[in-house]
């Protein structure tokens, strides 16, 4: 079964053929499902449910790994680094590095109106996930993406700032530096329109599955990368600025 193979997988940080290879016929909504039994056996084991990230909102990229569409996996107490400490990357398959934003909701929206979504968001801040791919170079499709939790890995969150004014959103520019060398700039324009339209995809797309566990006041929901995603290894540094919130400094060890 390809939820016992996911729980391998993840396990062991393994490489495999794509699951939509090895499984002929993988649906984006099978894929949901094995991996919520992925997620299962995490919660048996003491893992907590803290938000959700959302993936392949960036439009610009996704010609270049030929998913056309977004997707969501769950983030993790035990995924979720605090910013001030090194980022481990052990037990993280062909880890690449995100800039994104992301909002803690103080309660969950029951619809993608505006005026809703910004009633139910506590606060925004910069965010980095690191995601990774359990398949060669980082060939996928969107059955893969759903099945492997979004590709999640690791989730950092840096200071929340009110959300005052959801109209800037768009022209919001992130910038990734490797050491002091510009890697990648982009902007909130880039995922869906802006972060907020990437949440109120969301909650559509939860929405439309009965079984997806829905999302709860005090849930942290990152909206998918402003740039594109990048490789990381052990002993580099990396850091960010993102116009009107704290950037971040990342030690990857």
């Amino acid at each position: 079964m390809l939820g016992e193979e996911l729980v391998r997988v993840h396990e062991s940080a393994a490489i495999v053929p794509r699951f939509s290879e090895s499984h002929p016929g993988l649906t984006p909504e099978a894929g949901y499902a094995a991996a919520r039994e992925l997620h299962a056996h995490r919660v048996a084991r003491g893992w907590n449910a803290i938000g959700r990230k959302i993936g392949f909102t960036n439009r610009t990229i996704w010609e270049r790994y030929g998913v056309h569409e977004p997707m969501w996996g769950m983030v993790y107490d035990r995924t979720l680094i605090p910013a001030d400490k090194p980022i481990a990357l052990e037990g993280l398959a062909q880890p690449r590095i995100e800039p994104e934003v992301c909002f803690r909701l103080k309660s969950a929206p029951r619809t993608s109106a505006q005026d809703e979504l910004v009633s139910c968001i506590e606060w925004m801040a910069h965010s980095v996930e690191i995601v990774q791919c359990h398949h060669p170079d980082w060939k996928v499709t969107i059955a893969d993406c759903t099945a492997d939790n979004g590709l999640h890995g690791r989730l950092i969150v840096g200071p929340g700032f009110p959300l005052k004014n959801p109209d800037t959103l768009p022209s919001l520019e992130a910038r990734l530096y490797k050491g002091e060398r510009l890697i990648d700039r982009g902007v909130g324009a880039n995922v869906l329109g802006s972060p907020l339209l990437a949440l109120g995809f969301l909650v559509e797309l939860l929405q439309k599955d009965p079984k997806a566990p829905p999302l709860r006041a005090g849930d942290i929901i990152s909206t998918g990368v402003l740039t594109d995603a990048h490789p990381v290894a052990p002993g580099e540094v990396w850091r960010t600025e993102v116009t009107g919130l704290q950037g971040l400094s990342l030690v990857f060890a």
